[in-house]
C-alpha cells in the first residue's frame, strides 16, 4: 500500500509538471492555447459574461508594462497575442519572453535571448507543447523553454542571418510538429515553411515557397535564377484542419518587390494561399490572390476556416481578406474559388477571371512618372488578424482604403532589391463586416483618422473588439457595427485581443505599445 501511494503521488506530481497534451482544436474557455485561440483562425470566443448588454461595466483589472532591460535590441511594441495556459499568460517581443499571472498581471518569469543581430520589427508570440514553449528570434533561432520556469531547454538555427533572413512568427504546434516560418528584408532570397521536432528541434520537413526548375509552378517563372531569388516569406502563423490534416499558409510577395520585368509570369507560390499535408509538407493545392505582384501586397493574412453553407449545402471553407484589397472564400478541400469580392474599393485589377483571381492591369504597375494605385503599399489589410463569428456569419477585419503613387527606377532585365518605390496619399480606415456567403459588406464602421493596424476579436456576447486610430480599444455590436464602449490606451493597439474566463470572471487582454492591459467583467 505504501508503494502504491508513493507511485500515485509521483504520477500526480508528474501530471502537474507535465500536463496532458494541449489541444487547440477544441480549446476550453479558460485557455488560449495557440496564436488565434484555436487552429481555425477565427478568433471567436463562446464566452458571454461580457456582452452587448453590460459592456459599459467592463473595467480595467491590471496592467503590465514590459521592462526589457538596458541595451535591449528588441522593439518596444507588443505585437504578440498572449497564450493562456493554467492561469498564466505567455507573450513576447523580439529576444524576450514573459510569463504573467492572468488574474493579477504580476510577472512570474522573464527570459532574455542574447541576440547576435537581425531585424527587430516585432515578434508575434510563442507556441506551446505540453510543458514547453517555443519562440523565434530575430537572429534566426527557434528556442524551447520550460513553461513553468522559463529555463532554456535548447535552441536551433532555422534560417541564415548572413543572408538577411530573420524570424518573428509565432510557432504553431500541431501534434508532434512545430511549424516555423521565416521573414526577410525584401531582398532577393526565397521563403519557406519548416516543421521541427518538438523534443529536439530537428528538421522534419522543409517546403519552399518557390519551386525548383522542373517542379510544378516553375513554369510561372522565366528562369532558374529568378526562382532562386524569388521571395515569398511566411511570417504570419498558419491554420489547420484536423479532419483533412491540412495546414493552410499564406505567402509573401515575390522579389524584386516593385520591378517585375525580370520575373515574368505569375511567380508561384508567392502571393498564394497554400494547403500542405501536415505530416509530409507536400503541397496539396494552392490559390494565388495576386499573380505577378508588383506592389508589395503579401498574401500572408490569416486563412480563416469556416464550416458553413453555400447555396444551402454544407461546405468546408477558407476565407482570407487579402492585402491586395480583395476578399476570397475557397473550398478548403481543393482550393477552388467560391467567392471573390472587394474588402475596400480598389483600382489595380481589370476584373476577376474564371478562377476567382484578380486580373492585374499593367497600367497600374510602377511607372517612371508614377501610377496612382489603390490600395497603397501598406495594403487594404495587413498582418493583424481578423475574426469570424459563427453566431453572426460575419467576417470582421480592420481595413484601409488608400492610394500610393508607384514609381519605377530600375527597368533593366535583371533588377535587384525593390527596383522602385511608392509615395503615400489620401487614406481612410474602417472596420468591415463581410458576409462569407456572398462577400458583401454588411456593415462598415468608419474610424476617425487612418493607419490603424489592430487585430480583431468576436464573441458570443454579440461583441467585436478592435483598435481605432485614436488609441482606443472599441467594442462594437457584432450584428450592426454600432460602437458601444471604448477605453483609451494612450497608444495604438499593437496586437490581436484575446479573452478567457478564470474563477467565474471573464477577462479581455490587449496590448498597446509596451503595455499589456487586462480588463475584467466580474460575475454577479
Amino acid at each position: 500500500m505504501k508503494k502504491l501511494i508513493t507511485a500515485l503521488m509521483c504520477a500526480l506530481s508528474a501530471g502537474a509538471m507535465f500536463p496532458q497534451a494541449i489541444d487547440p482544436s477544441k480549446p476550453a474557455t479558460d485557455s488560449w492555447p495557440t496564436y488565434n485561440g484555436d487552429y481555425s483562425g477565427r478568433r471567436f470566443s463562446t464566452l458571454t459574461k461580457i456582452n452587448d448588454g453590460n459592456i459599459n461595466s467592463l473595467s480595467l483589472a491590471w496592467t503590465f508594462r514590459i521592462n526589457a532591460g538596458a541595451g535591449t535590441m528588441g522593439g518596444g511594441a507588443i505585437k504578440a497575442t498572449p497564450l493562456l495556459i493554467d492561469g498564466i499568460l505567455y507573450f513576447t517581443i523580439p529576444d524576450h519572453v514573459w510569463a504573467v499571472d492572468a488574474r493579477t498581471g504580476r510577472e512570474v518569469w522573464h527570459y532574455t535571448w542574447q541576440s547576435k543581430g537581425g531585424i527587430h520589427l516585432g515578434n508575434r508570440g510563442v507556441g506551446v507543447y505540453e510543458n514547453w514553449l517555443y519562440f523565434e528570434t530575430p537572429d534566426c533561432h527557434l528556442v524551447s523553454l520550460n513553461r513553468k520556469t522559463g529555463k532554456e531547454r535548447w535552441n536551433k538555427q532555422v534560417c541564415d542571418l548572413d543572408q538577411l533572413y530573420y524570424a518573428s512568427v509565432a510557432p504553431i504546434i500541431i501534434k508532434n510538429h512545430v511549424l516555423v516560418g521565416v521573414s526577410g528584408d525584401d531582398l532577393d532570397i526565397p521563403g519557406y515553411l519548416e516543421s521541427r521536432d518538438p523534443e529536439t528541434g530537428e528538421l522534419q520537413w522543409h517546403w519552399s515557397t518557390v519551386p525548383k526548375p522542373g517542379e510544378p509552378g516553375s513554369e510561372t517563372w522565366p528562369n532558374a535564377d529568378a526562382m532562386v531569388h524569388g521571395g515569398g516569406m511566411t511570417w504570419v502563423p498558419s491554420t489547420y484542419d484536423p479532419e483533412l490534416n491540412l495546414v493552410y499558409v499564406g505567402t509573401g510577395n515575390p522579389q524584386p518587390v516593385i520591378a517585375g520585368k525580370g520575373r515574368a509570369g505569375d511567380n508561384l507560390y508567392t502571393e498564394s494561399i497554400v494547403a500542405l499535408n501536415l505530416d509530409t509538407g507536400k503541397r496539396v493545392w494552392h490559390f494565388q490572390p495576386s499573380p505577378h505582384d508588383t506592389h508589395d501586397w503579401d498574401a500572408v493574412q490569416t486563412p480563416v476556416l469556416i464550416d458553413g453553407e453555400i447555396d444551402g449545402k454544407p461546405r468546408k471553407l477558407l476565407a482570407q481578406a487579402s492585402r491586395n484589397g480583395y476578399f476570397f472564400v475557397l473550398d478548403r478541400t481543393n482550393g477552388k474559388n467560391v467567392v471573390t469580392s472587394e474588402v475596400v474599393k480598389t483600382n489595380w485589377a481589370k476584373g476577376v477571371d474564371a478562377k476567382g483571381q484578380p486580373i492585374p492591369n499593367p497600367a497600374k504597375e510602377a511607372q517612371p512618372d508614377g501610377a496612382l494605385v489603390s490600395p497603397n503599399q501598406g495594403g487594404a489589410v495587413n498582418w493583424p488578424p481578423p475574426s469570424f463569428s459563427p453566431a453572426t456569419g460575419l467576417f470582421y477585419v480592420n481595413a484601409t482604403r488608400a492610394f500610393s503613387e508607384y514609381y519605377i527606377f530600375d527597368d533593366t532585365e535583371k533588377p535587384e532589391g525593390w527596383g522602385g518605390n511608392d509615395k503615400g496619399g489620401w487614406s481612410e480606415s474602417m472596420l468591415q463586416a463581410l458576409d462569407y456567403k456572398t462577400g458583401k459588406i454588411c456593415w462598415s464602421h468608419k474610424w476617425e483618422g487612418t493607419g490603424i493596424r489592430s487585430g480583431v476579436l468576436s464573441t458570443a456576447g454579440n461583441l467585436v473588439f478592435a483598435g481605432d486610430p485614436s488609441n482606443n480599444l472599441v467594442a462594437l455590436n457584432a450584428k450592426t457595427g454600432a460602437a458601444l464602449w471604448h477605453a483609451n490606451l494612450g497608444e495604438a493597439m499593437s496586437n490581436g485581443p484575446m479573452t478567457f474566463e478564470l474563477d467565474g470572471t471573464q477577462y479581455l487582454v490587449v496590448a498597446a505599445a509596451d503595455t499589456l492591459y487586462g480588463f475584467a467583467m466580474l460575475s454577479k
